[in-house]
């Protein structure tokens, strides 16, 4: 991972701001850690440990992924997301909230769930993660007068929790599954996948076939995308964050750092 680091270095170092970075080759055993304590405002990314603990009371049977939810008017959130815009009494079973909250960023699907499981739940599925530096305390595009801290993560903490996913340790090797295959159809592909290759034609060119189960989050000078990329029979966790980095050029790296990775993996592909 030399080398991969190498080049990742030269391109953050030629940005304003500060990043964040973890990547763990599962297959090689191998790390590479930028800053990996660094504390950032969590935007989306947070809605990966919310996802966690709402599998977490499922896994305790105190809901069930086939529950039905009323979406009601007072729930609405501006922000990313398409329930702001349905009819109040429209019925959603809990996997469509979680599926939305992932795949759109829906705002008022994540407050919903975390008004259904509880902050103290969350903290707890955190703590559990070992997510030791990373804190949550507020819903998503609401004013709080009084709060007790701020969502903030760090590269190193969403990199133990995407392990912890993806080796079936964080609830059950089951839940792990169904996470997994949710981010994998996260609509918002202009970071980490942004230059990859159409998975569809690799598939029918020959090519080695490859997924990336990621959640981004973005708001302005915060830009943040965290996955599992999935290239062959390869597998490799990246978190990456980012503030005070110009959006535009953010954006660019997340990129340049996902078509890097995806050439490490091509490169040692087993």
């Amino acid at each position: 991972m030399k080398n991969l680091s190498t080049i990742i270095q030269d391109l953050i170092e030629n940005t304003t701001g500060t990043w964040g970075i973890v990547l763990e080759d599962l297959d090689l055993h191998d790390k590479w850690i930028w800053n990996g304590n660094e504390v950032f405002y969590a935007a989306s990314v947070i809605k990966v440990p919310i996802m966690a603990a709402v599998f977490s009371a499922i896994q305790r049977e105190s809901m069930k992924l086939s529950d039905q939810i009323l979406l009601e008017k007072e729930d609405f959130v501006g922000g990313s997301g398409v329930l702001q815009h349905l009819t109040p009494g429209t019925s959603l079973t809990l996997y469509d909230l979680i599926t939305l909250m992932i795949i759109q960023s829906d705002n008022t699907a994540t407050n919903i769930l975390i008004d259904l499981i509880g902050v103290e739940d969350i903290q707890q599925t955190m703590r559990e993660a070992g997510m030791e530096k990373s804190t949550f305390y507020n819903k998503l595009m609401t004013q709080s007068i009084i709060t007790k801290g701020i969502n903030q993560v760090t590269a190193l903490d969403m990199a133990k929790l995407l392990k912890e996913i993806v080796t079936g340790r964080m609830v059950s090797a089951y839940a792990g599954v169904q996470m997994i295959e949710i981010m994998k159809k996260q609509q918002i592909r202009d970071c980490l996948p942004e230059k990859l290759p159409s998975p569809y034609s690799a598939l029918m060119n020959g090519e080695v076939r490859w997924d990336l189960a990621n959640k981004t989050g973005w708001i302005p000078s915060v830009r943040h995308d965290v996955g599992i990329f999935y290239v062959g029979q390869r597998k490799l966790i990246a978190s990456v964050l980012s503030k005070e980095v110009d959006d535009l050029q953010s954006k660019q790296i997340l990129a340049d750092i996902g078509l890097e990775i995806y050439n490490y993996l091509i490169t040692n592909e087993k």
